[in-house]
This record gives C-alpha cells, sequence and structure tokens, in this order.
C-alpha cells in the first residue's frame, strides 16, 4: 500500500500536477489531494489506478524495510 508521502513525491518527480494525476488515473482532484494530505485514503481499486500511472511515468516505489522507511525513485 503505497503512503501519501510515496504519492506526493512520486507526482512532483515526474511532474505531474495534482489535475494530471487525477485525470489519468479517473479520480477527482480531491481524491489525491485528500490522500496526500492524510485527510482519507483510497479504494484498492483508485490506489492501484494512481499507482499504475505513477509507474508508468517513471516512478518506482520503494516499501519501507529494516534499512529505511518508504520511498520513491525514478527509473534510470
Amino acid at each position: 500500500m503505497l503512503t501519501p508521502m510515496q504519492v506526493k513525491l512520486g507526482r512532483t518527480a515526474v511532474g505531474l500536477g495534482l489535475r494530471d494525476l487525477a485525470k489519468a488515473a479517473g479520480v477527482a482532484p480531491s481524491t489525491i489531494t485528500r490522500f496526500e494530505n492524510g485527510r482519507g485514503g483510497m479504494h484498492s481499486g483508485t490506489m492501484d489506478r494512481v499507482q499504475q500511472v505513477l509507474e508508468d511515468a517513471g516512478v518506482i516505489f520503494i516499501r519501507a524495510d529494516a534499512e529505511g522507511g518508504a520511498g520513491v525513485r525514478l527509473k534510470l
């Protein structure tokens, strides 16, 4: 499951505006805003679409593990 920080960092890293991400994922911009600000969750199907859009744009999501917290990086 993605964290709000990962979505915001990933979106920013690939230069996607909030409205651009929302449109590409087929959700309302307010859904992305609420999630990124920690004021609400997303249904799993919505989260999957958001993740797919960001991954298609070049974001790699890093899960938290014993080495550190969750994060993002860009494909080379």
